[in-house]
């Protein structure tokens, strides 16, 4: 079928078929009632409305990317029309199709051009163009042929160079695969579709923590509607009520995942409705809520008006009072005498028990950055004064600390070997009663003379000196780490490259829990056994916060080595949600294949190396007035009685 053929044919069923788009999900006046349940519902006629334009025996959707981009339809968004690519296709012959050249192969299939769907890709990519197959083939031929002759240098770069553009390609084909429908807008990704796995556990489900990766894919390559969707459904999802019950979530908590699921609509048998429907932690294997969510819902939505330039969702009303129940969970009074946040084990991407309660610096990192997204976004109110106040003094507390007591180097582990205990004074060295005989053996050997990192977590008399890869490279991103640390973790990194790397990119921690250690701490978990899921295994994904941090110290050469590691084998070994082994040999022995964040990861490195000034979406920077400070409160002197009210506790 020729392109201008199908364009005439796309015309014709764009105007029969109807096109649900709902450009404004919610809108609240000052005056309206927020929402106070969980579960948003959305009605639909099970009868077609347009039987006269159209008949259907059922009605699929057609994956995103099926299409050239100029074929995609339209939408509004706010003031500018956006191009919208999720469109629906139906199973059955149109009536009055032009010529008969609707569906005619009965699957619903569309026939295009896909020399010129991927030279329009890789075109947006800055790479050369896609060969036809048969010239591939014919390409593969002649490799062999100069190969032998020992001539083959410039076509084995061409030939590389298209071996990595169809894996570019396949990720995006299943990165649009995924994308989950509600009332026919795109809502999310779910977390993983195996079509070889019937046991999908809740990974048919959209999780705010794995759509990240998704979401930022697909802002950059211009297609900003599935994003802002997520960001106002889950909204309305967040938890809008206080409550005496233990058992339910918290006023302000985002849910860990959602469903879309289609139920028949109650006394009306010709009609069903779709609902969106949450867990917070209610079913989740531990039974625990999710901290991170909503702090990677703040981190989006900065991330979503940067790259669109709609700064109109960010200033809603619905979403600014979304922000400040966020920051009032998080800012909230406890028994915690730190400026970290407490949490138990298992309420990150650490799913589960790995002996992380406490403070785990991956919630730091994650609370800091959202703390700076927020400051951002917020509209000055006189009702946000004293939240504003609270989250600047945080900020500062909270920037000390980590710096000054998570890091580790070779010149601070040898302080704390010589560490005296039972100190009692305000100008204690030991503030924490840290024994030195707590110093790891691996640790004295592993740690490298240039280089250094922030410890995994920080209790009384206690110090988790495991390499954490998230919260450390997020602490890059964010501005958590000064900037000479933030080299020393790079440095680190590269130091430590068969340690962390090795075959498959990247290490979610260091070392392993292994022996009697691991029984303890994991409770024998055989998930989590050593080199294994959370326990050291590697996990993909991760190269997308490295490809950040990396571009933000302008050291992007680290990431594209991690990612030329990753092309490697990642296509051919079908996406798996994580590797095992100590050098990441093998194929995870539960991980998901078609992890959509594995292949979501990827696809953010990519594009993000390709045009680096692009991760300013992703980056806050430390300003002057919090350099500022921290000068002034001067953390570092001694501290009297007199002293106590001071603003900022360190």
């Amino acid at each position: 079928m020729s392109l201008g053929t199908s364009k005439v044919v796309f015309q014709v069923l764009s105007r029969a078929v109807p096109q649900t788009v709902n450009d404004e999900p919610f809108f609240y006046s000052s005056n309206s009632t927020l929402p106070s349940k969980f579960r948003v519902k959305c009605k639909k006629k099970r009868a077609s409305r347009h039987g006269d334009l159209i008949k259907c025996s059922s009605v699929r959707k057609i994956p995103l990317g099926t299409y050239p981009s100029h074929w995609m339809g339209i939408s509004s968004l706010g003031n500018r029309t956006i191009r919208h690519p999720w469109l629906q296709s139906c199973k059955c012959q149109q009536a009055g199709s032009a010529s008969g050249m609707g569906t005619g192969d009965g699957n619903g299939a569309w026939f295009v051009d896909n020399a010129d769907k991927l030279n329009s890709i890789n075109n947006m990519m800055d790479a050369p163009p896609v060969l036809e197959f048969q010239d591939v083939e014919q390409l593969k031929q002649e490799k062999k042929v100069l190969t032998s002759n020992g001539t083959n240098g410039t076509i084995r770069d061409t030939f590389d160079n298209i071996s990595l553009n169809s894996v570019e390609e396949e990720a995006w084909d299943l990165l649009r695969e995924s994308v989950v429908y509600y009332c026919s807008n795109p809502i999310g990704t779910i977390a993983a579709k195996d079509p070889t796995n019937p046991n999908v556990l809740n990974y048919d489900q959209v999780f705010i923590r794995d759509f990240i990766p998704s979401g930022i894919a697909f802002l950059l390559k211009g297609e900003y509607d599935i994003v802002r969707n997520f960001i106002l459904y889950t909204l309305q999802l967040q938890s809008w009520e206080k409550t005496m019950d233990c058992h339910s979530p918290g006023q302000g908590l985002m849910p860990a995942s959602f469903k879309v699921r289609t139920v028949p609509l109650d006394g009306d048998d010709s009609a069903e409705e779709e609902v969106l429907d949450p867990d917070f932690g209610e079913a989740a294997i531990g039974r625990v809520a999710p901290v991170d969510s909503g702090l990677w819902w703040i981190i989006l939505l900065r991330a979503y008006g940067k790259c669109s330039g709609d700064l109109s969702v960010q200033e809603r009303i619905d979403v600014q009072t979304g922000i400040k129940m966020i920051l009032r969970l998080c800012l909230a009074d406890g028994f915690d005498m730190f400026p970290t946040l407490l949490v138990t084990d298992g309420s990150c991407m650490i799913d589960r028990r790995m002996g992380i309660h406490g403070h785990p610096l991956e919630i730091q990192a994650l609370f800091y950055s959202a703390l700076l997204c927020a400051r951002e976004m917020l509209t000055p109110e006189d009702g946000s004064a004293d939240l504003i106040r609270a989250l600047n003094n945080r900020l500062v507390a909270l920037s000390f600390h980590i710096r000054e007591y998570y890091w580790i180097d070779l010149k601070k582990l040898n302080e704390i070997y010589r560490y005296k205990t039972e100190e009692y004074s305000y100008d204690a060295v030991n503030k924490f009663n840290i024994y030195p005989d707590q110093i790891p053996p691996w640790l004295v050997e592993w740690m490298p003379n240039k280089g250094g990192y922030l410890i995994g977590n920080l209790q009384p008399a206690h110090m988790d000196f495991r390499f954490f890869s998230l919260g450390n490279l997020w602490s890059v991103a964010s501005s958590l780490a000064t900037m000479e640390q933030s080299h020393a973790i790079l440095d680190l990194i590269e130091s430590k490259w068969t340690d962390l790397v090795a075959e498959m990119p990247f290490k979610i921690c260091y070392p392993a829990l292994e022996g009697q250690e691991w029984q303890i701490i994991t409770g024998s978990d055989p998930k989590n056994t050593p080199w294994s899921y959370h326990n050291a295994g590697s996990w993909p994904t991760l190269l997308w916060q490295l490809t950040v941090a990396c571009i933000k110290m302008d050291r992007p050469y680290i990431a594209a080595k991690a990612v030329e590691v990753a092309e490697r084998r990642i296509s051919r070994d079908k996406w798996p949600e994580y590797y095992d082994t100590k050098r990441s040999r093998f194929i995870g022995k539960q991980a998901q294949l078609f992890q959509t964040w594995s292949i979501a990861g990827y696809l953010v490195a990519k594009l993000l190396l390709a045009d680096p000034s692009k991760a300013k979406i992703l980056i806050t920077e430390e300003d002057s007035e919090l350099v500022n400070a921290l000068i002034t409160a001067n953390p570092r002197k001694k501290r009297g009685r007199k002293n106590l009210k001071q603003t900022y506790i360190v």
